[in-house]
């Protein structure tokens, strides 16, 4: 059941706790600089009234992977009921011996001793911190000498609020993971003071209502509220705890694995805790509530679970998938299902049209890309036509709609063409001798020439199942283009979709083709590559799906055998069109300006909206790829990973937004070595002649309103002290023209080469 499997997620969290992860506990008023949490002494920092704690935990089904995070401690509630509340680093985890460090520094800092590297850090080392405090609230603060908080973990909610907890505009909630996947439900607080329940960023499927009002942020109270606050006009709307103003001592709102946006009271006299509000009453109305397991329905008993009504013997686990192939020799035929709602998945798309329940089913027959169809007799007649095998819903007697799934005609049970046989004729009453010997040997021969027959047959299957398992794996993972298989490959199968490396189209870069035609790019990376590490880092960027970013279809870990599989992009990469004076062209203005916005657009899209945050660490020109339709697509995002940079200075949020300053100043110039050409852009821009900084190719047009802009933030991304850079967020609203942008000021006075960075981190690593 579906309300089993959200609250028993949680609850794998609480029974490792009971199980001895955190035992340990010393109340602190100040945690001073050095403190340390390890893995291997299992202690925790807690707060003065002992209701919350901090401190390494790990779950029952991963017994070596630990996560630190706030959690309840109180004495009033039991141990297997302490829920964590907060997880620095977005769930990361990491091995035994690992710790978290107040550094003498002041930073707060994540180390895996696996790995070898801190993997999450607060980046205060500059703020003049000198204690930390774990407040009675259950917020992580930092403080200077002058107790003057700088720093607190209130700020950076992962999918909990507090009471006296705010979400403030643009911030983000995001379930937990499950099963290492990162969710794709968050809950986002919009510029117009909205808050969204969205699924893979772009569906909504709640909202707290038509707001228009700047400034607000989100806040649960300590009564059981949740509220969206103004600091000049109080409060805007506000939602109700079933409990609201009674006497409760615990409270939070969590976004849970399931999607639901819900408000937890602790209920001491069952010892539980207990949902006393939820976003969405409907579970089954929760977007994608059963992803790929079929249609959300309701049991006897009331609760929500996933059925597969489209196969007639579908495991529960199992994923179920309309029927893609409708080559039907005797026909299609449109299988109705009575009050039901069906929508598609990879990708959402269905088209919407108003027509009649007939012209919508003849329009789905004829649409041989059409995999289903939903008609609404509401009044409205909408048709919703769904093209992809990925199909969801839900279905309840109440629903006026009624779905219809394309399907092959039925084969017929007995061939008409096929008589039976008349009444045998009555036997020959004369009789026969039987002739023992010819029955042996006819036996004999039939016997060994049905073996020679099997050997001939199975020799022939195995070569043929040894020559093209690749192309049976590569038909199971590719069966539509919005498959979220990643497949993984031998060595053999890479040659063979490789055609044997025949077709080289860059440095390690080799162009191939997957059974269905569907070509691809193969990467090949240092066989020195840990295979650990290359499936953990696949495992989290083969997951990650954006409309600015190169598809990871697959891989290959045999060996000393390193491969990377992705989506082809026709149109090559830009710098082949900066270098080249004729491809010059064909990039205009306006299609130069889309691509900066494409590609900042899918950095943010790594820097904040995924679970981990993932940075792509080696952004340039050469890694921003164009499809077929000229759209900019950013390719070998997360890639740090696998050389142990990914919390790095060149693998950090500030690199990708200096890199994405060069692209900028790369496409607007159209010159590649941009550190040869900073000076004399500002100053060109600041003499008030930016146009002379154009692409001399360029023959359209340009924008002057785009053109500052674009170096406006170009040179803010180049700044040489990082604190004055801009998020990635900022970066795309000002590109969108929705965010003014101050003259910059002279970035350039402390300028180094790339070699000078190498030679200093180099150095640095050493004194480390």
């Amino acid at each position: 059941m579906l309300e089993q499997e959200r609250f028993c997620h949680g609850s794998t969290l609480l029974l490792c706790i009971s199980l001895g992860c955190l035992l340990f506990g010393v109340v602190v008023s100040d945690i001073p600089l050095g403190s340390k949490l390890s893995v291997e002494e299992k202690n925790s920092w807690v707060s003065s009234t002992g209701d919350f704690a901090i401190g390494f935990y790990n779950r029952p089904d991963q017994p070596n992977q630990f996560r630190v995070g706030i959690r309840f401690n109180s004495k009033l509630i039991p141990d297997d009921r302490h829920e964590v509340v907060w997880v620095p680093g977005g769930d990361v985890s990491v091995s035994n011996n690992s710790y978290f460090q107040l550094q003498k520094n002041g930073e707060l800092v994540l180390f895996d001793a696996l790995q070898g590297q801190v993997l999450w850090t607060s980046k205060t080392s500059q703020l003049s911190v000198a204690s930390a405090f774990l407040r009675d609230d259950g917020n992580l603060v930092l403080l200077n000498e002058k107790k003057d908080l700088v720093w607190q973990s209130f700020d950076y909610p992962t999918d909990t609020l507090l009471p006296g907890q705010r979400l403030s505009a643009s911030s983000t909630l995001r379930a937990a993971s499950k099963d290492d996947i990162s969710s794709l439900y968050s809950l986002y607080m919009n510029v117009s003071g909205q808050l969204q329940l969205r699924w893979e960023s772009s569906i909504i499927y709640w909202g707290s209502g038509r707001l228009s009002h700047s400034n607000l942020s989100a806040v649960l109270t300590s009564a059981g509220s949740l509220q969206l606050v103004s600091p000049n006009l109080g409060t805007i709307w506000s939602v109700f705890g079933e409990d609201h103003n009674d006497t409760v001592s615990f409270r939070f709102l969590r976004l849970d694995v399931d999607g639901n946006l819900r408000l937890y009271s602790w209920k001491e006299e069952s010892q539980t805790w207990k949902s006393v509000w939820k976003a969405v009453e409907d579970q089954c109305k929760v977007f994608a509530t059963c992803h790929q397991r079929g249609v959300c329905v309701y049991n006897a008993s009331g609760s929500p679970v996933c059925s597969c009504p489209f196969h007639q013997s579908a495991q529960a686990n199992s994923n179920c998938l309309v029927s893609s192939n409708h080559d039907c020799k005797s026909g299609s035929v449109m299988v109705e299902h009575n009050h039901m709602f069906l929508y598609g998945l990879y990708p959402v798309n269905d088209s919407i049209s108003l027509t009649s329940l007939d012209q919508c089913k003849k329009m789905c027959l004829t649409d041989s890309s059409c995999t289903a169809i939903t008609f609404t007799n509401d009044g409205s007649a909408t048709c919703s036509m769904i093209r992809t095998q990925y199909v969801t819903g839900y279905s309840d007697p109440s629903l006026s709609s009624t779905s219809f799934v394309k399907s092959c005609s039925d084969p017929v049970a007995v061939n008409p063409i096929i008589v039976p046989s008349k009444s045998p004729p009555q036997a020959n009453t004369e009789s026969y001798k039987i002739c023992v010997p010819c029955l042996v040997g006819a036996a004999s021969a039939t016997f060994v020439v049905f073996v020679l027959i099997q050997l001939g047959i199975g020799f022939y299957l195995y070569k043929k199942r040894r020559n093209s398992s690749y192309r049976r794996l590569a038909s199971l993972a590719y069966s539509s283009p919005g498959s979220k298989y990643l497949i993984m490959l031998s060595f053999t199968e890479i040659k063979d979709l490789t055609g044997n490396f025949n077709l080289q189209i860059g440095p390690k870069m080799f162009k191939g083709a997957l059974a269905n035609n569907q070509p691809v790019v193969v990467k090949e990376l240092e066989a020195t590559i840990e295979a650990r590490k290359l499936r953990a880092a696949v495992s989290k960027i083969g997951c990650i799906y954006h409309k600015g970013l190169v598809k990871l279809e697959g891989y290959c870990c045999e060996l000393d055998h390193r491969y990377l599989v992705y989506e082809y992009a026709k149109n090559g990469s830009v710098d082949k069109y900066i270098e080249d004076s004729n491809l010059a062209e064909t990039l205009t203005w306006r299609k130069r300006m889309e691509i900066c916005l494409s590609v900042g657009r899918a950095i943010f899209y790594l820097h904040t909206e995924c679970r981990e945050f993932l940075c792509h660490g080696n952004l340039k020109c050469e890694n921003v790829v164009l499809d077929e339709d000229f759209e900019a697509k950013v390719n070998e995002f997360g890639l740090g990973m696998l050389y142990g940079e990914a919390s790095s200075h060149r693998a950090s949020a500030e690199k990708d937004v200096e890199d994405f300053g060069k692209i900028v100043l790369t496409l607007v110039s159209g010159l590649r070595e941009v550190n040869d050409v900073l000076d004399w852009a500002y100053k060109e821009w600041m003499d008030g002649h930016p146009e002379n900084v154009v692409d001399k190719r360029l023959k359209s047009e340009v924008d002057a309103e785009e053109l500052e802009r674009a170096l406006r933030i170009a040179f803010w991304c180049l700044q040489t002290d990082e604190r004055v850079k801009p998020s990635m967020g900022e970066v795309v609203k000002v590109l969108e023209g929705t965010l003014p942008v101050d003259p910059p000021p002279p970035p350039f006075t402390c300028w180094r080469s790339p070699r000078e960075e190498d030679e200093s981190s180099e150095l640095g690593s050493e004194v480390v």
